[in-house]
Protein backbone atom coordinates (compact mmCIF):
# COMPACT_ATOMS: atom_id res chain seq x y z
CA UNK A 1 0.00 0.00 0.00
CA UNK A 2 1.33 3.56 -1.24
CA UNK A 3 1.31 5.69 2.17
CA UNK A 4 1.69 9.04 1.40
CA UNK A 5 2.10 12.17 4.09
CA UNK A 6 -1.24 12.75 6.48
CA UNK A 7 -0.67 16.60 4.81
CA UNK A 8 -2.36 15.14 1.33
CA UNK A 9 -5.53 14.56 3.38
CA UNK A 10 -5.99 17.87 5.10
CA UNK A 11 -5.77 19.92 1.80
CA UNK A 12 -8.56 21.46 0.00
CA UNK A 13 -9.11 22.72 -3.27
CA UNK A 14 -10.95 25.76 -5.63
CA UNK A 15 -14.48 24.47 -6.20
CA UNK A 16 -14.71 26.95 -8.69
CA UNK A 17 -13.01 24.51 -11.10
CA UNK A 18 -15.58 21.88 -9.87
CA UNK A 19 -18.11 23.52 -11.02
CA UNK A 20 -16.50 24.24 -14.61
CA UNK A 21 -15.71 20.80 -15.03
CA UNK A 22 -19.59 19.78 -14.00
CA UNK A 23 -20.91 22.80 -16.44
CA UNK A 24 -18.55 21.93 -19.10
CA UNK A 25 -19.70 18.59 -19.11
CA UNK A 26 -23.19 19.43 -18.77
CA UNK A 27 -22.84 21.48 -21.87
CA UNK A 28 -21.36 18.76 -23.89
CA UNK A 29 -24.46 16.69 -23.48
CA UNK A 30 -26.33 19.47 -25.46
CA UNK A 31 -27.42 21.36 -22.26
CA UNK A 32 -27.54 25.52 -22.20
CA UNK A 33 -25.29 26.93 -19.60
CA UNK A 34 -24.78 29.95 -18.54
CA UNK A 35 -21.23 30.33 -16.49
CA UNK A 36 -21.29 32.67 -14.03
CA UNK A 37 -19.12 30.25 -11.74
CA UNK A 38 -15.43 30.84 -12.61
CA UNK A 39 -13.30 34.08 -12.26
CA UNK A 40 -12.26 34.72 -16.31
CA UNK A 41 -12.83 37.10 -18.38
CA UNK A 42 -14.57 36.62 -20.67
CA UNK A 43 -12.42 39.01 -22.98
CA UNK A 44 -9.49 37.98 -25.23
CA UNK A 45 -5.18 38.80 -23.90
CA UNK A 46 -5.15 42.70 -25.79
CA UNK A 47 -3.34 41.77 -29.32
CA UNK A 48 -0.37 43.78 -28.17
CA UNK A 49 0.18 41.64 -25.64
CA UNK A 50 -0.34 38.38 -27.47
CA UNK A 51 1.62 39.61 -30.15
CA UNK A 52 4.89 40.12 -28.07
CA UNK A 53 4.55 36.91 -26.73
CA UNK A 54 4.72 35.17 -30.09
CA UNK A 55 7.28 37.76 -30.99
CA UNK A 56 9.19 36.19 -27.97
CA UNK A 57 8.69 32.77 -29.57
CA UNK A 58 9.97 33.80 -32.48
CA UNK A 59 13.10 35.75 -31.65
CA UNK A 60 14.28 32.96 -29.87
CA UNK A 61 13.21 33.00 -26.06
CA UNK A 62 12.73 29.17 -25.74
CA UNK A 63 14.84 28.67 -22.82
CA UNK A 64 15.57 29.20 -18.98
CA UNK A 65 15.36 32.03 -17.51
CA UNK A 66 16.23 33.80 -14.01
CA UNK A 67 14.39 32.21 -11.34
CA UNK A 68 13.09 35.25 -9.91
CA UNK A 69 12.16 36.48 -13.84
CA UNK A 70 13.60 38.19 -16.47
CA UNK A 71 15.01 41.58 -15.27
CA UNK A 72 12.80 43.45 -18.27
CA UNK A 73 9.87 42.32 -16.23
CA UNK A 74 10.89 42.97 -12.98
CA UNK A 75 11.40 46.70 -13.84
CA UNK A 76 8.27 46.78 -15.70
CA UNK A 77 6.32 45.70 -12.65
CA UNK A 78 8.45 47.95 -10.37
CA UNK A 79 7.46 51.11 -13.17
CA UNK A 80 4.08 49.94 -12.72
CA UNK A 81 3.60 50.05 -8.98
CA UNK A 82 5.09 53.69 -9.29
CA UNK A 83 2.54 54.70 -11.55
CA UNK A 84 -0.50 53.30 -10.02
CA UNK A 85 0.86 53.81 -6.14
CA UNK A 86 3.38 56.08 -6.36
CA UNK A 87 5.66 53.61 -4.14
CA UNK A 88 9.01 52.87 -4.97
CA UNK A 89 10.23 49.51 -5.04
CA UNK A 90 13.20 47.77 -6.43
CA UNK A 91 13.33 45.39 -9.03
CA UNK A 92 15.41 43.25 -6.63
CA UNK A 93 12.72 42.19 -4.82
CA UNK A 94 10.15 41.70 -7.62
CA UNK A 95 9.90 38.17 -7.98
CA UNK A 96 7.78 37.01 -11.20
CA UNK A 97 5.70 33.72 -10.74
CA UNK A 98 3.33 31.55 -12.51
CA UNK A 99 0.18 33.18 -11.24
CA UNK A 100 -0.90 34.88 -7.97
CA UNK A 101 -1.22 31.07 -6.25
CA UNK A 102 2.11 30.44 -6.33
CA UNK A 103 2.69 33.93 -3.70
CA UNK A 104 0.47 32.38 -1.19
CA UNK A 105 1.73 28.98 -1.72
CA UNK A 106 5.18 30.29 -0.72
CA UNK A 107 4.18 32.96 2.14
CA UNK A 108 2.04 29.99 3.87
CA UNK A 109 4.55 27.87 3.54
CA UNK A 110 7.17 29.99 5.28
CA UNK A 111 5.15 30.59 8.01
CA UNK A 112 2.68 27.98 8.53
CA UNK A 113 3.61 24.83 11.03
CA UNK A 114 1.84 22.86 13.57
CA UNK A 115 1.11 25.14 16.98
CA UNK A 116 1.32 28.45 15.05
CA UNK A 117 -1.81 30.72 13.62
CA UNK A 118 -2.43 32.27 10.26
CA UNK A 119 -5.26 34.34 9.95
CA UNK A 120 -6.67 34.61 6.46
CA UNK A 121 -10.30 36.30 5.60
CA UNK A 122 -13.68 34.60 5.60
CA UNK A 123 -15.23 34.61 3.07
CA UNK A 124 -12.53 34.17 1.14
CA UNK A 125 -10.05 32.12 -1.53
CA UNK A 126 -10.46 28.98 -0.47
CA UNK A 127 -6.48 28.57 -1.05
CA UNK A 128 -5.81 30.33 1.65
CA UNK A 129 -7.39 27.99 3.93
CA UNK A 130 -6.40 24.71 2.26
CA UNK A 131 -2.49 26.08 2.22
CA UNK A 132 -2.97 26.90 6.16
CA UNK A 133 -4.49 23.73 6.96
CA UNK A 134 -1.37 21.53 4.75
CA UNK A 135 1.16 23.27 6.88
CA UNK A 136 -0.57 21.94 9.74
CA UNK A 137 -1.28 25.36 10.89
CA UNK A 138 -4.43 26.69 12.43
CA UNK A 139 -6.52 28.54 10.14
CA UNK A 140 -8.15 31.66 12.02
CA UNK A 141 -11.09 33.07 9.73
CA UNK A 142 -11.35 36.85 9.87
CA UNK A 143 -15.21 37.42 9.47
CA UNK A 144 -15.77 39.46 6.49
CA UNK A 145 -19.29 40.99 6.76
CA UNK A 146 -22.13 42.09 5.05
CA UNK A 147 -23.20 45.00 7.23
CA UNK A 148 -19.55 46.27 6.42
CA UNK A 149 -19.99 46.36 3.44
CA UNK A 150 -17.69 43.31 3.22
CA UNK A 151 -14.42 45.16 3.50
CA UNK A 152 -12.27 43.79 6.80
CA UNK A 153 -12.81 45.02 10.56
CA UNK A 154 -9.53 46.23 11.29
CA UNK A 155 -10.48 46.36 15.04
CA UNK A 156 -12.06 43.19 14.72
CA UNK A 157 -9.15 41.33 13.12
CA UNK A 158 -6.57 42.67 15.88
CA UNK A 159 -8.47 41.07 18.31
CA UNK A 160 -7.72 37.93 16.98
CA UNK A 161 -4.25 38.19 17.01
CA UNK A 162 -2.29 35.93 19.37
CA UNK A 163 1.44 35.36 20.41
CA UNK A 164 0.91 31.84 17.92
CA UNK A 165 0.00 34.19 15.15
CA UNK A 166 2.82 34.52 12.19
CA UNK A 167 1.26 35.77 9.32
CA UNK A 168 -1.73 37.58 8.28
CA UNK A 169 -3.44 37.51 5.13
CA UNK A 170 -6.02 40.45 3.68
CA UNK A 171 -7.59 40.99 0.26
CA UNK A 172 -9.05 44.01 -0.94
CA UNK A 173 -10.55 44.17 -3.50
CA UNK A 174 -11.87 41.03 -2.37
CA UNK A 175 -12.73 37.84 -3.79
CA UNK A 176 -15.40 36.39 -3.43
CA UNK A 177 -17.24 39.32 -1.90
CA UNK A 178 -16.25 42.47 -3.90
CA UNK A 179 -15.70 44.13 -1.19
CA UNK A 180 -13.22 47.03 -0.97
CA UNK A 181 -11.56 48.21 2.39
CA UNK A 182 -11.69 51.60 3.05
CA UNK A 183 -8.04 53.51 3.46
CA UNK A 184 -9.57 54.72 7.20
CA UNK A 185 -9.80 51.19 7.73
CA UNK A 186 -6.42 49.59 6.72
CA UNK A 187 -4.51 52.90 8.54
CA UNK A 188 -6.49 51.55 11.75
CA UNK A 189 -5.01 48.03 11.06
CA UNK A 190 -1.53 49.15 10.57
CA UNK A 191 -1.64 51.35 13.34
CA UNK A 192 -2.37 48.25 15.30
CA UNK A 193 0.21 45.73 13.70
CA UNK A 194 3.12 48.20 15.47
CA UNK A 195 2.05 46.43 18.67
CA UNK A 196 2.63 43.15 17.12
CA UNK A 197 6.46 43.72 15.26
CA UNK A 198 6.95 40.05 14.44
CA UNK A 199 3.93 38.80 12.75
CA UNK A 200 3.90 38.67 8.75
CA UNK A 201 1.66 40.29 6.10
CA UNK A 202 0.38 38.95 2.60
CA UNK A 203 -2.09 41.26 0.88
CA UNK A 204 -3.22 39.84 -2.11
CA UNK A 205 -4.03 42.75 -4.38
CA UNK A 206 -4.83 40.74 -7.65
CA UNK A 207 -8.09 42.62 -8.27
CA UNK A 208 -6.61 46.39 -7.29
CA UNK A 209 -7.42 47.59 -10.92
CA UNK A 210 -10.76 46.94 -10.28
CA UNK A 211 -12.97 49.34 -8.17
CA UNK A 212 -16.04 51.37 -9.13
CA UNK A 213 -18.43 54.30 -8.01
CA UNK A 214 -15.06 56.04 -7.20
CA UNK A 215 -13.92 53.81 -4.54
CA UNK A 216 -9.67 54.17 -4.56
CA UNK A 217 -7.61 50.96 -4.11
CA UNK A 218 -5.54 51.76 -1.22
CA UNK A 219 -2.34 49.27 -1.34
CA UNK A 220 -0.36 48.45 1.91
CA UNK A 221 3.00 48.48 -0.02
CA UNK A 222 2.38 52.49 1.13
CA UNK A 223 2.57 51.88 4.28
CA UNK A 224 6.54 52.36 4.94
CA UNK A 225 6.36 50.84 8.52
CA UNK A 226 5.33 47.13 7.47
CA UNK A 227 7.44 47.08 4.61
CA UNK A 228 9.87 44.94 6.22
CA UNK A 229 7.69 41.92 6.80
CA UNK A 230 5.06 42.79 3.57
CA UNK A 231 4.48 40.57 0.84
CA UNK A 232 2.46 42.14 -1.87
CA UNK A 233 0.24 39.55 -4.47
CA UNK A 234 -0.59 40.57 -8.06
CA UNK A 235 -0.10 39.48 -11.38
CA UNK A 236 -1.83 39.34 -14.76
CA UNK A 237 -4.46 37.43 -14.77
CA UNK A 238 -7.36 39.22 -14.01
CA UNK A 239 -5.82 43.13 -15.25
CA UNK A 240 -4.77 42.25 -18.80
CA UNK A 241 -7.29 39.02 -19.22
CA UNK A 242 -4.42 36.52 -19.13
CA UNK A 243 -5.58 33.47 -17.00
CA UNK A 244 -4.39 30.68 -19.19
CA UNK A 245 -0.62 32.54 -19.25
CA UNK A 246 -0.40 31.79 -15.42
CA UNK A 247 1.72 35.10 -15.28
CA UNK A 248 1.88 36.78 -11.34
CA UNK A 249 4.06 38.62 -9.57
CA UNK A 250 4.84 39.54 -5.93
CA UNK A 251 7.17 41.98 -3.36
CA UNK A 252 8.79 40.65 -0.94
CA UNK A 253 11.05 42.06 2.36
CA UNK A 254 15.20 41.53 1.93
CA UNK A 255 15.05 39.05 4.27
CA UNK A 256 11.86 36.30 2.88
CA UNK A 257 13.79 37.39 -0.83
CA UNK A 258 16.31 34.44 -0.81
CA UNK A 259 14.11 31.66 0.65
CA UNK A 260 11.09 33.04 -1.76
CA UNK A 261 13.88 32.43 -4.76
CA UNK A 262 15.09 28.94 -3.50
CA UNK A 263 11.16 27.73 -3.42
CA UNK A 264 10.95 28.56 -6.64
CA UNK A 265 13.83 27.01 -8.20
CA UNK A 266 12.99 24.18 -6.52
CA UNK A 267 8.87 23.87 -7.29
CA UNK A 268 9.29 25.66 -11.07
CA UNK A 269 12.53 26.77 -11.63
CA UNK A 270 10.78 30.03 -13.78
CA UNK A 271 8.48 31.08 -15.20
CA UNK A 272 8.18 30.54 -19.52
CA UNK A 273 9.64 33.17 -21.72
CA UNK A 274 7.29 34.03 -23.75
CA UNK A 275 4.71 34.78 -21.56
CA UNK A 276 6.96 36.97 -19.37
CA UNK A 277 7.82 39.38 -22.43
CA UNK A 278 4.51 39.54 -22.95
CA UNK A 279 3.95 40.72 -18.92
CA UNK A 280 6.79 43.02 -20.12
CA UNK A 281 4.31 44.76 -23.26
CA UNK A 282 1.28 44.20 -20.78
CA UNK A 283 2.81 46.91 -18.52
CA UNK A 284 4.66 48.64 -20.25
CA UNK A 285 2.46 49.10 -23.59
CA UNK A 286 -1.29 50.99 -23.94
CA UNK A 287 -3.73 50.69 -21.07
CA UNK A 288 -6.67 51.62 -22.34
CA UNK A 289 -7.72 48.35 -22.56
CA UNK A 290 -7.57 48.12 -18.69
CA UNK A 291 -9.59 51.19 -18.50
CA UNK A 292 -12.08 49.40 -21.08
CA UNK A 293 -12.41 46.11 -19.81
CA UNK A 294 -13.38 48.00 -16.33
CA UNK A 295 -15.94 49.75 -17.63
CA UNK A 296 -17.55 46.81 -19.29
CA UNK A 297 -17.67 45.08 -15.89
CA UNK A 298 -19.08 48.06 -14.19
CA UNK A 299 -22.22 47.99 -16.73
CA UNK A 300 -22.51 44.42 -15.99
CA UNK A 301 -21.80 44.92 -12.55
CA UNK A 302 -24.89 47.35 -12.23
CA UNK A 303 -26.73 44.66 -14.53
CA UNK A 304 -26.21 41.91 -11.69
CA UNK A 305 -26.92 43.90 -8.96
CA UNK A 306 -30.45 45.28 -10.17
CA UNK A 307 -31.02 41.41 -10.98
CA UNK A 308 -30.12 39.83 -8.33
CA UNK A 309 -32.49 42.16 -6.21
CA UNK A 310 -35.63 41.79 -8.47
CA UNK A 311 -35.09 38.05 -7.52
CA UNK A 312 -37.37 36.63 -5.09
CA UNK A 313 -35.98 36.78 -1.37
CA UNK A 314 -32.33 37.58 -2.71
CA UNK A 315 -30.55 40.51 -1.66
CA UNK A 316 -27.61 41.98 -2.90
CA UNK A 317 -25.33 44.89 -1.99
CA UNK A 318 -23.27 46.51 -4.94
CA UNK A 319 -19.62 45.26 -4.74
CA UNK A 320 -17.48 48.01 -5.00
CA UNK A 321 -14.01 45.70 -6.51
CA UNK A 322 -13.17 43.16 -8.49
CA UNK A 323 -15.95 41.21 -11.10
CA UNK A 324 -17.99 39.62 -7.89
CA UNK A 325 -21.56 39.84 -6.53
CA UNK A 326 -22.68 37.90 -3.22
CA UNK A 327 -26.02 38.00 -3.07
CA UNK A 328 -27.72 37.02 0.21
CA UNK A 329 -30.38 33.99 -0.53
CA UNK A 330 -30.47 33.05 2.87
CA UNK A 331 -34.18 33.72 3.07
CA UNK A 332 -35.11 31.37 0.39
CA UNK A 333 -35.06 28.45 2.18
CA UNK A 334 -32.34 26.60 0.31
CA UNK A 335 -28.68 26.01 1.77
CA UNK A 336 -26.14 28.05 -0.53
CA UNK A 337 -24.54 25.21 -2.08
CA UNK A 338 -28.03 23.58 -2.27
CA UNK A 339 -29.17 26.31 -4.15
CA UNK A 340 -25.88 26.74 -6.29
CA UNK A 341 -26.18 22.52 -7.18
CA UNK A 342 -29.66 22.98 -8.26
CA UNK A 343 -29.29 26.23 -10.12
CA UNK A 344 -26.52 24.29 -12.37
CA UNK A 345 -28.60 20.96 -12.54
CA UNK A 346 -32.14 22.01 -13.09
CA UNK A 347 -31.82 25.81 -14.17
CA UNK A 348 -28.65 25.66 -16.71
CA UNK A 349 -26.90 28.62 -14.37
CA UNK A 350 -23.23 27.54 -13.17
CA UNK A 351 -22.57 29.93 -9.44
CA UNK A 352 -20.29 29.04 -6.56
CA UNK A 353 -21.93 28.09 -2.94
CA UNK A 354 -20.96 30.29 -0.48
CA UNK A 355 -19.85 27.61 1.60
CA UNK A 356 -16.80 26.79 -0.23
CA UNK A 357 -15.35 30.35 0.42
CA UNK A 358 -15.47 29.65 4.01
CA UNK A 359 -17.10 28.67 7.28
CA UNK A 360 -18.77 32.25 7.54
CA UNK A 361 -20.14 32.10 4.12
CA UNK A 362 -23.22 30.12 4.67
CA UNK A 363 -26.22 32.06 3.34
CA UNK A 364 -24.73 33.34 -0.11
CA UNK A 365 -23.60 32.34 -3.40
CA UNK A 366 -20.85 33.78 -5.42
CA UNK A 367 -21.56 34.83 -9.29
CA UNK A 368 -19.03 36.31 -11.70
CA UNK A 369 -19.93 39.16 -14.11
CA UNK A 370 -16.94 38.66 -16.37
CA UNK A 371 -19.32 37.36 -18.51
CA UNK A 372 -21.33 39.39 -21.29
CA UNK A 373 -24.27 41.30 -20.69
CA UNK A 374 -26.48 38.57 -22.37
CA UNK A 375 -25.51 35.94 -20.80
CA UNK A 376 -26.19 37.52 -17.68
CA UNK A 377 -29.51 38.32 -18.39
CA UNK A 378 -30.37 34.89 -19.34
CA UNK A 379 -28.37 33.18 -16.27
CA UNK A 380 -30.75 35.84 -14.06
CA UNK A 381 -34.19 34.87 -15.95
CA UNK A 382 -33.47 31.49 -15.45
CA UNK A 383 -32.75 32.22 -11.80
CA UNK A 384 -36.08 34.16 -11.19
CA UNK A 385 -38.07 30.95 -13.06
CA UNK A 386 -36.34 28.69 -11.30
CA UNK A 387 -36.59 30.47 -7.09
CA UNK A 388 -40.37 31.09 -8.47
CA UNK A 389 -40.80 27.95 -8.70
CA UNK A 390 -38.93 26.25 -6.06
CA UNK A 391 -39.29 28.92 -2.82
CA UNK A 392 -37.75 26.48 -0.92
CA UNK A 393 -35.30 23.57 -0.69
CA UNK A 394 -37.82 20.61 -1.87
CA UNK A 395 -35.57 18.32 0.52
Amino acid sequence: MLHVVPAFDRIGEENAFAVLARANALASEGRDIVNLGIGQPDMPTPAHIVEAGIKALRDGHHGYTPAVGILPLREAVAQDIWRRHQVTVLPDSVMIVPGGKVTMFMAILMFGEPGVEILYPDPGFPIYRSMIEFTGATPVPVPIREENRFAFSAEETLALITPKTRLLIVNSPANPTGGVTPKSEIDKLVAGLAAHPDLAVMSDEIYGTMTYDGEAHHSLLKYDEIRDRLIYLDGASKTYAMTGWRLGWSVWPKKLYEAARKLAVNAHSCVNASTQWAGVAALNGPQDCVAEMVAEFDRRRKLVVDGLNALPNVSCISPKGAFYAFPNVSRTGWKAKKLAAALLEEAGVAVIGGPDFGVCAEGYIRLSYANSAENIARALERMDAFLSEKSADPA
